[in-house]
């Protein structure tokens, strides 16, 4: 099973981070932390800041590392690399169907991403 290696950014702002719904494939409708994969000889910090660009046309400072995610999907094993952001910027949709800026109650209240979900109780306590 081929791994594939991404980051994804905990944005937070006002006692709440930013979620974003899946726009696409198979996993579509579904909720995620955002970011992407890293592209050669790029570190963490840099492929995080140019996906959010990319994504969200958004500029965030990137922080601390909260932790690393390891997930089996039915035909590749995840690795995610997640820290905690702060927005230079707001958010913009360029690939995502929608985004909402959640407390920590409301976390639960979106369908996440299985890799993501595993992260909300050490989200919750960031926020």
């Amino acid at each position: 099973m081929k791994t594939i290696e991404v980051v994804a950014g905990a944005i937070v702002h006002d006692g709440k981070v930013l979620a974003t719904q899946r726009g696409y494939g198979p996993w579509s409708g579904w909720w995620e932390f955002p970011g992407g994969k890293m592209e050669h000889g790029e570190s963490r910090e840099e492929a995080l800041r140019r996906e959010l660009l990319e994504e969200l046309d958004m500029e965030v400072e990137v922080r601390e590392h909260i932790d690393d995610v390891e997930y089996d999907y039915a035909d590749f094993h995840l690795l995610m690399h997640l820290y905690r952001c702060l927005p230079l910027s707001a958010p913009t949709l360029l690939e995502h169907s929608a985004a909402r800026w959640l407390t920590a109650a409301e976390l639960h209240t979106v369908r996440w991403l299985p890799a993501d979900e595993a992260v909300l109780e050490q989200i919750k306590k960031i926020l």
